[in-house]
């Protein structure tokens, strides 16, 4: 997928600042853990933002 929105980035990086312990590498665990975390009523933005965390800490694994 192409570049995220502004709000997709931002509620990602809050999230991974204030509860980097709970997610994981696996997208399925983190959207358990998104719909325990935080209350998104959208599914599809609730796996966007899955999906850019996931990102994120499979990029740190990588560096």
């Amino acid at each position: 997928m192409g570049i995220k929105p502004s709000y997709i980035k931002n509620l990602g990086t809050t999230l991974l600042a204030k509860q980097r312990e709970y997610f994981t590498k696996n997208f399925d665990e983190n959207k358990k853990q998104l719909e325990l975390s935080a209350t998104i009523p959208s599914k599809r933005v609730r796996n966007r933002i899955a999906g850019y965390i996931t990102r994120r800490m499979n990029a740190k694994k990588r560096t």
